[in-house]
């Protein structure tokens, strides 16, 4: 027997998209097509759609004098309408805009969330299953998560728990948190690191021949992993983080995440190299900055050099 939804609480499919501000629409749909491997949907009024596969969507590109992340979408779980959602959010007291069928407002740092409706798939035969004419060979096959910096670790764990549903996975430490909203490990995480920032989102290859052949594909077009190859303790995945600059973030791609037990009880893991890395290698001091003299170090591996990264002014 099902168990009854808490009506207080929204309840989440998956995550459904993240929008990204672009200085050039043009420039920036060949840049993640051609090198990430996404086919656009859709072009209009200085927006596009990007898909990984057999999908709507699952990248927004919109063009802005100030690049960077815009939101993150979420669908709806099935059966949870629009009007009901929103009847929730009223009662949480989150102030809202209804508009191009999705409902959209900021949590409490200020990071833009979209909550879309469910949406079956027009086919539901698995991928291997359909003919494509469009596709490229190359391409993730899903939209994976997303993975913020934050000032406010306590209030984001209740925002995302508490008003939108999502489910605690694993905790690291004091330092961060972990949450999912189906059987994949996480949905979204936070890191306290003293400010608000998209750090990633992720995209799933199918195993650990693809992620060799992604990473050769985009060193060819000078991309860099910024940390990686490596695997996560906490997830069990396989990954490696892409410095993009042009919107200010990285992108993880992974393959071999944890699938969690409906059961699942949160775990809680020491805050150390083990936990997130068992191949036993931390990130450098530039993997959690987002400024030039931190891009350009990890670039040409200053640290590895013996060359330290100046710390930052408060």
């Amino acid at each position: 027997m099902a168990l009854a939804r808490d009506e207080r609480m929204l309840a989440l499919r998956r995550i459904d998209h993240v929008g990204l501000r672009v200085a050039d629409l043009q420039e920036a749909v060949s840049r993640w097509c051609i090198q990430f491997g996404f086919t656009e949907s859709e072009r209009a009024e200085g927006r596009a759609f990007l898909r990984c596969g057999y999908e709507p969507y699952s990248l927004e590109l919109v063009e802005d004098e100030s690049p960077g992340f815009d939101h993150h979408g979420w669908e709806l779980a099935r059966g949870l309408t629009l009007e009901e959602a929103a009847a929730q959010l009223e009662r949480s007291a989150v102030g809202f805009e209804a508009r191009e069928e999705a409902l959209h407002f900021d949590d409490p740092e200020g990071n833009g969330v979209e909550l879309v409706p469910y949406r079956p798939a027009d086919d539901p035969r698995p991928d291997v299953g359909r003919f494509t004419s469009e596709l490229p060979g190359f391409r993730p096959r899903k939209l994976g998560h997303t993975n913020f910096l934050t000032a406010e670790l306590e209030k984001q764990t209740a925002f995302y728990t508490e008003v939108l549903g999502m489910r605690v996975t694993d905790r690291l430490g004091d330092a961060g948190i972990w949450l999912h909203v189906n059987a994949d490990h996480h949905a979204i995480a936070f890191v306290d690191k003293g400010f608000a920032h998209l750090h990633h989102f992720a995209l799933e290859l199918v195993d650990w021949g693809e992620l060799r052949v992604a990473f050769d594909h985009l060193a060819q077009h000078g991309r860099w992993l910024a940390w990686g190859p490596l695997r996560h303790g906490l997830g069990r995945n396989l990954s490696g983080y892409v410095r993009v600059p042009e919107e200010d973030c990285f992108v993880e791609v992974f393959c071999d995440v944890e699938q969690l037990e409906p059961d699942h009880e949160p775990r809680e893991w020491p805050d150390d190299a083990h936990s997130s890395n068992v191949w036993g290698i931390l990130p450098p001091r530039s993997y959690f900055r987002f400024d030039p003299e931190a891009i350009e170090s990890e670039r040409q591996g200053l640290e590895a050099l013996g060359i330290p990264l100046t710390e930052r002014e408060a």
